[in-house]
């Protein structure tokens, strides 16, 4: 299991090439808590991290992307709604639920330096989730994550103790039509959003 500092210039490479293995799961930290990733188009490393979690398969994984622009062009039916939310709040600890083909599927651009570099190095989306059994409070530090995970990462990228009053973001979905609705409250508040959702804005 390779752990590297987020100050170490090397973690960007050593981490993408454990992304591109079919079953290489990462533990990297946000601005909220820590998190597992792998890339979104492994299934086998998908699978391990609900395994790892002890996940519900009804629940799904959020995707981490390096840019709104990225996120945007994966979404290309994204409401208007969603694009003021993303501009007025990502990078940032909002996830946005929106129309993904006959589905929905959450996104968050994540705002911590060391993994906007691996998702910008990386070069694809990432499937994402928070470092904790499924049920738990959320790990704050990497020994935290790593105590209460039912199977270790493949590799973690170390950035030191998350304040411990940290929330996980807020979950808001958007409907085909702009109207949107929050899932789960955290740091981005209802009147933030009423505000960023007005088309005067």
């Amino acid at each position: 299991m390779e752990r590297i500092l987020c100050t170490d210039a090397s973690a960007a490479a050593v981490f993408s090439g454990i992304l591109r293995r079919e079953d290489g799961v990462l533990l990297v930290p946000t601005e909220t808590v820590y998190g597992l990733v792998c890339d979104a188009s492994h299934e086998v490393a998908r699978a391990k991290i609900y395994e790892m979690k002890h996940r519900p398969a009804s629940k799904l994984l959020t995707l981490f992307f390096a840019s709104r622009e990225a996120a945007e062009a994966a979404f290309p039916a994204m409401p208007e709604t969603a694009k003021r939310f993303a501009a007025a709040f990502c990078p940032g600890p909002v996830t946005l639920i929106v129309p993904d083909g006959g589905a929905f599927t959450g996104f968050r651009i994540p705002d911590h330096p060391a993994l906007l570099r691996l998702l910008a190095s990386y070069g694809r989306p990432l499937a994402s989730t928070s470092a904790n059994l499924s049920g738990q409070p959320p790990a704050h530090t990497v020994d935290e994550a790593l105590a209460s995970l039912a199977i270790p990462p493949d590799g973690i990228l170390d950035g030191g103790p998350i304040p411990p009053d940290s929330a996980a973001s807020t979950v808001i979905k958007v409907e085909r039509d702009g109207a949107w609705s929050i899932l789960r409250p955290g740091p981005v508040s209802e009147t933030m959003l009423r505000e960023a959702a007005s088309p005067l804005r």
